[in-house]
């Protein structure tokens, strides 16, 4: 494995060597965000009959339905005048699986090594047992699937819901919020599109099962950051400045230390009278930071 994707990690007297890496924008939210773009873009258009050339035909989207501009995250006002205007919502599983392929796989041909399941970037081949969190979890709890079930129920799943009337859907989930709905399509093509078809797991494996928690422990993305924080910070070598300052004249280190001190209380005090209190928070589905102002206390 490439040095770069690949991390230590020991726990009591074993360590284990992992593969590392962030693929950022791969994100279902993000990746339906990302297909939208790319049918206005003309990059992918499911229709081959030149009746429907200058319409964007999404097959992510149930049959019936029509957009909002509030609800799209295009760039200009006319852009999204113009999307709605030529929007058609085709929903078909298989066209929809075939366009989240191409998502996962754009790049590929600048692959330089042996496994590139996803795009570019190297990728060993998976062994073991795995768990899938967060929107797969809810995916398959949305179409009441087992825990361990098999990706050929998904795509069942997945098959009658893309291609029932978005009409029907609304009144048979009325609780739901229309906007989280209609990412179900794409999000069961999707996670085919990702676990199968990029990454080689049968439609039959029993290996991954969809949980969100284990022995009543929440699983988030930020603990398998956290872990990787952990360890990175142990790898860095360290500098003792303590050993260099102690040893240095004790008049010396009592000024030091005193004038240190002012300068880092004035500095503080004028920071906190002058600056807001901001939190920054990494959004791993949208690959950004988020700053979000504290009222103060």
């Amino acid at each position: 494995m490439p040095s770069e994707f690949s991390r230590s990690i020991k726990f009591g007297n074993i360590t284990y060597s992992l593969y590392s890496h962030s693929f950022l924008h791969f994100g279902q939210n993000v990746a339906h965000e990302s297909l939208r773009a790319s049918l206005v873009k003309g990059d992918f258009s499911p229709a081959a009959d030149s009746l429907h050339k200058e319409m964007y035909i999404d097959p992510c989207t149930p049959k019936g339905y029509f957009p909002e501009s509030s609800n799209l995250s295009l760039g200009s006002v006319a852009e999204k005048s113009k999307y709605i205007s030529e929007f058609k919502a085709r929903g078909n599983f298989s066209e929809c699986r075939s366009a989240a392929l191409t998502l996962l796989q754009k790049g590929k041909e600048r692959c330089s090594h042996d496994h590139c399941y996803l795009g570019s970037v190297f990728m060993p081949k998976l062994r073991g047992k795995f768990l899938a969190t967060e929107n797969f979890f809810y995916t398959s709890k949305f179409f009441r699937l087992r825990q361990r079930a098999f990706l050929s129920d998904l795509i069942m799943a997945g098959k009658h819901f893309c291609e029932e009337d978005w009409s029907k859907l609304k009144k048979k989930h009325q609780s739901l919020n229309e906007e989280d709905l209609l990412r179900y399509c794409f999000s069961s093509a999707y996670i085919v599109a990702l676990l199968h078809d990029s990454l080689e797991i049968a439609l039959d494996d029993e290996r991954i099962s969809f949980a969100n928690q284990v022995n009543d422990i929440p699983l988030d993305w930020a603990l398998g950051a956290f872990i990787l924080q952990s360890t990175s910070i142990s790898d860095v070598q360290q500098t003792d400045w303590i050993t260099i300052i102690m040893s240095s004249d004790s008049s010396t280190l009592v000024s030091i230390t005193a004038i240190s001190a002012i300068l880092m209380f004035a500095a503080w005090s004028i920071s906190k009278w002058r600056k807001p209190q901001l939190k920054t928070v990494y959004d791993l589905e949208k690959g950004r930071y988020i700053v979000t102002r504290i009222g103060r206390s």
